[in-house]
């Protein structure tokens, strides 16, 4: 019989990659950015209690001497107000995370003995 012959395995080294040359995830700019979304999110919630009152109408009709009183609701409105209510806690959740990676930053050297 003969013997298979193996060849030992050669390791080849990659050179190390590069950071990428974008921007990083600390950037003060976003500061601006989480305060429009504060503006947005106040006009969003006003807007979603002015549908809603528009979506509930309280009607009032007198019979034999007493009011009988219904309420009608107006499911647009109230869909609309839902969904911009939807709207403003998502960019609440947003704006909590712009402020935070305004806010984060790591030291200079703690950021080279990572690589």
């Amino acid at each position: 019989m003969t013997e298979a012959v193996t060849e030992q395995e050669t390791v080849v080294e990659e050179p190390e990659a590069a950071p990428p040359a974008g921007p990083s995830l600390h950037q003060p700019k976003r500061w601006l950015i989480a305060a429009g979304e504060v503006v947005a999110i106040v006009l969003l919630a006003w807007l979603a209690v002015w549908c809603w009152n528009r979506g509930v109408v309280k009607l009032s009709y007198p019979i034999d001497g007493h009011d009988l009183i219904s309420t009608r609701y107006h499911g647009n409105w109230l869909g609309t107000a839902v969904a911009s209510l939807t709207l403003a806690v998502i960019l609440a959740l947003d704006a909590v995370r712009q402020v935070v990676l305004a806010l984060r930053t790591r030291p200079q050297k703690a950021a080279d003995s990572d690589m």
